[in-house]
């Protein structure tokens, strides 16, 4: 029996819930034909030519939008933006544009929409989608950037939401740390 056959899924999801990520909201679309998804799934690739990895799963229904509009807006959620996270991943039944009702939106250079008051929002073009099982790891080129100050992120660790202050107190983030 190979090691591959000895992890579950269940085992697999749980691990993956040990590792804290900045809670995003992925959106897609234009007017009705908006859609979007809550993601932990987003990593810097370059900084040379400003590029960012996703990941998605093609059974959502986000992936159909991303491949007609070619475009998305990775929008980092602020600590105070709990709701937004809840909305996108479904938890209140909301689907498509339904989601959007709930914050504010403009666009940016893309024409995604972009979250008002987002921790930062990364407005991106599709370069290339790469498939792997049931996802699709996608490739964006930033085109424009916008960061808000004074604020924390919203974290997701241990299937739940956390917030971090601003402002670490970086002695007691090493007293915690052993340091």
């Amino acid at each position: 029996m190979s090691a591959e056959a000895l992890i579950s899924e269940a085992d697999f999801k749980l691990s993956m819930r040990h590792l804290a990520g900045a809670v995003s909201v992925i959106t897609v679309g234009d007017g009705q034909d908006r859609t979007g998804f809550t993601a932990t799934s987003v990593s810097s690739l370059s900084a040379e030519l400003p590029s960012v990895i996703v990941s998605v799963n093609r059974a959502s229904s986000s992936w159909p939008a991303l491949q007609r509009y070619g475009c998305f807006c990775v929008n980092v959620l602020a600590a105070d933006q709990q709701q937004v996270a809840q909305s996108f991943a479904g938890f209140d039944g909301r689907k498509g544009s339904e989601r959007y009702g709930d914050a504010g939106w403009h666009h940016l250079k893309t024409g995604a929409a972009a979250l008002e008051n987002a921790l930062t929002v990364l407005d991106c073009k599709l370069e290339t989608a790469f498939h792997y099982s049931s996802h699709a790891i996608l490739v964006g080129h930033v085109c424009a950037i916008e960061i808000r100050h004074g604020i924390g992120p919203l974290l997701y660790w241990r299937g739940g939401y956390h917030q971090l202050p601003a402002e670490v107190d970086r002695s007691g983030l090493a007293k915690a740390l052993g340091q």
